[in-house]
């Protein structure tokens, strides 16, 4: 079932929540709207819900229009599943009950191996006949998903699912509960803040900025082709360092001449913010450029470095683990940037 948002708009007093939103989800695909607090991520799923009415735009759902042109079809009759942040579970139900909450139409054979069926899929087949308080928050949250999937919507929306969680748990949960979607089919949507969740779980990302989608892509060209400066500063890790465009995909740094296919191209001569992101700077023993470490971050596998290049620029690096530098030190570098993103400077000609 495909779900498609045409210029919908959203207004409360003194504030414009969505401007003109409009974005396409296929049948069987897993979009997400990512974006800062405000942005109106949530505002976006409660019009698709129908909790809120459009002021103005049109929301379709398979090919039926569910607000606009006249048309609203009230929420319970959306066939359309949620999974909210705060899980929603009925603490005097178990696990079992919950999930067969919303099949009360069918038998009671078919109820039992709807919910047989969704409790293997989300991997808590041997957690039936618990309490939600007897689970862990990710337990909790795969049996808000079940509980969302079991009547076969056409449609799942999740807000925000996993930010009650602990850090650590969220991008194991998150490509858990991507797995059960696809697994089921489904059509999904979800809001989230964070980029880590969205990249784990989502097909193609919308970055919303004050009611605004920046920009819909995948996941990869959200981070190496960015088409706006806020979806370079929002989406990974990066730095800027000033440019100065000498032709077709060459641009000249302190670094040295960076040559590569910039994502938008500009005539000799404009002076542009180019995007470093980490994995661009690679560290060099070998290499003549050096840059002091001004801060450095342990992962495990690999430290990330802060460093300061010689005009005071700061670029981030990753680099193996077994590369142990100092802050203060400096180290060599090279650069290995494949996507140029430039964005002029104001004024720079």
């Amino acid at each position: 079932m495909r779900l498609e948002l045409r210029e919908v708009s959203r207004r409360f007093p003194g504030v414009t929540a969505l401007d003109r939103l409009s974005l396409r989800v296929e049948a069987g695909r897993i979009g997400c709207l990512l974006g800062p607090s405000g942005s109106g991520k949530s505002t976006a799923l409660r019009c698709i819900a129908g909790f809120e009415r459009p002021d103005a735009g049109e929301v379709f759902a398979g090919g039926e229009r569910l607000s606009g042109g006249g048309d609203w079809i009230p929420p319970e009759r959306r066939r359309i599943g949620m999974v909210f942040q705060d899980f929603a579970l009925f603490p005097h139900l178990d696990v079992a009950a919950n999930v067969a909450f919303g099949l009360r139409d069918l038998a009671r054979a078919a109820r039992r191996r709807r919910v047989a069926e969704l409790l293997e899929l989300v991997g808590l087949a041997a957690e039936a006949r618990r309490y939600p308080h007897e689970l862990s928050g990710g337990q909790q949250q795969r049996v808000a998903l079940a509980r969302a999937l079991a009547p076969r919507p056409r449609l799942v929306l999740l807000d925000e699912p996993f930010s009650n969680l602990d850090a650590d748990v969220r991008t194991g949960l998150a490509q858990s509960v991507r797995a059960a979607l696809v697994a089921e089919g489904a059509t999904a949507l979800l809001v989230t803040h964070d980029q880590r969740e969205a990249f784990a779980i989502a097909d193609e990302i919308g970055v919303l900025r004050a009611g605004r989608l920046e920009q819909w892509d995948v996941p990869w060209k959200l981070y190496h082709s960015p088409s706006t400066r806020f979806v370079a500063d929002f989406v990974g890790e990066g730095t800027f360092i000033p440019g100065t465009v000498l032709g077709p995909g060459r641009v000249s740094t302190e670094l040295g001449v960076i040559e590569g296919q910039l994502t938008r191209e500009a005539p000799p001569g404009t002076l542009v913010d180019l995007l470093l992101r980490p994995d661009d700077v690679i560290h060099d023993d070998a290499s003549p450029l050096a840059a002091e470490v001004v801060e450095r971050s342990f992962r495990g596998a690999e430290f990330q470095y802060r460093l300061r290049l010689p005009s005071g620029a700061v670029a981030l690096s990753f680099a193996p683990s077994h590369h142990d530098h100092a802050v203060g030190e400096r180290i060599g570098i090279r650069l290995d940037a494949r996507h140029l993103v430039g964005f002029p400077r104001e004024g720079g000609a």
